[in-house]
């Protein structure tokens, strides 16, 4: 039985999001879990955002840390901060999540003989059409999920120390998909991740389609990674890509069927109502193929993704 609350050290990499430090670093800083230290991580910013990490580090009351530098990339960002991190565990979150005050107190409650432990995200439903997709197929996917976890996801996550360092931490030319890359390290070498639903990180709404799309192809490229180096790795976080991804078939296939049975005028009037109705679910399904050739133009060039 632990007799005592060893430091855990919370990162947050930020790279040109200045609009989100201060919600995030208030929430950081009002967690009831100690003790505790912040280490920020500014990624090559040019829009304010360290002078901001820079006034919070002035801050009174958990010591916080800013670290600057070269755009590398958020798995960069990550392996630095957890190379000068002093407590036992090292937690991680995104600059646009804001992590209930509990966040840290669920997490450690939680990992007695772990070598990590993952919350859960709540996406704000915002109010877009894409905001409100993206929190329920995130919920979903949440819903059905084992306390014996297989992914430590990025915006709520800790681990042990030591332990990540011991296996390489974070790979800093792992662009996207670290907490993936991580997690398959650490199944591989018999450690243990799991998930805890009360230690809840709300995130900002996802509301541009534009964006929105963009972090889906660079998800099923980085999958792609995953399954070119760890072959035969599965975790419980992709289920709704394969069948999003898979929507595409169907919707080719009768649209084929249409145009060969109804006349033409009438035929493209239907695709085109169905192609209206189902747009988001039908540009991500785009989405998630192109960032799949996309992996495997990669994996022909032997290089790591974008």
């Amino acid at each position: 039985m632990r007799v005592s609350s060893p430091l855990i050290s919370i990162t947050v990499c930020v790279r040109n999001g200045a609009h989100w430090i201060d919600d995030c670093m208030a929430a950081l800083s009002a967690q009831t879990y100690r003790p505790l230290e912040i280490i920020a991580v500014d990624d090559g910013s040019i829009d304010g955002s360290n002078e901001l990490l820079q006034k919070w580090q002035t801050s009174e009351g958990i010591p916080i840390q800013v670290l600057s530098q070269e755009p590398l990339g958020l798995s960069a960002g990550r392996n630095n901060a957890l190379n000068i991190a002093k407590g036992e565990w090292v937690a991680i979150t995104d600059i646009d999540c804001r992590p209930r005050p509990d966040w840290i107190e669920k997490m450690f409650a939680s990992s007695e003989g772990m070598d990590a432990v993952t919350g859960r995200v709540i996406f704000d439903e915002g109010r877009t059409s894409v905001s409100r997709l993206r929190s329920r197929t995130i919920a979903w996917k949440y819903s059905s999920r084992s306390d014996k976890a297989t992914l430590a996801n990025g915006p709520c996550s800790m681990f042990r120390r030591e332990n990540l360092i011991s296996l390489g931490g974070f790979d800093p030319s792992w662009y996207h998909a670290e907490d993936m890359e991580v997690s398959m390290i650490i199944k591989q070498s018999g450690g243990d991740i799991r998930y805890e639903p009360e230690a809840v990180v709300d995130h900002v709404a996802e509301s541009h389609l534009k964006i929105f799309l963009q972090k889906r192809r660079r998800d099923a490229r980085a999958h792609t990674r995953i399954m070119r180096k760890y072959r035969g790795a599965k975790h419980d976080f992709s289920k709704d890509g394969m069948l999003i991804a898979f929507l595409l078939i169907p919707y080719v296939a009768l649209s084929i069927t249409i145009t060969s049975v109804l006349e033409p005028v009438i035929a493209a009037a239907v695709i085109l109502g169905y192609s209206i109705i189902s747009r988001n679910y039908l540009l991500w399904s785009i989405a998630l193929w192109l960032g799949t050739f996309e992996g495997c133009v990669d994996a022909l060039l032997r290089r790591n993704g974008h």
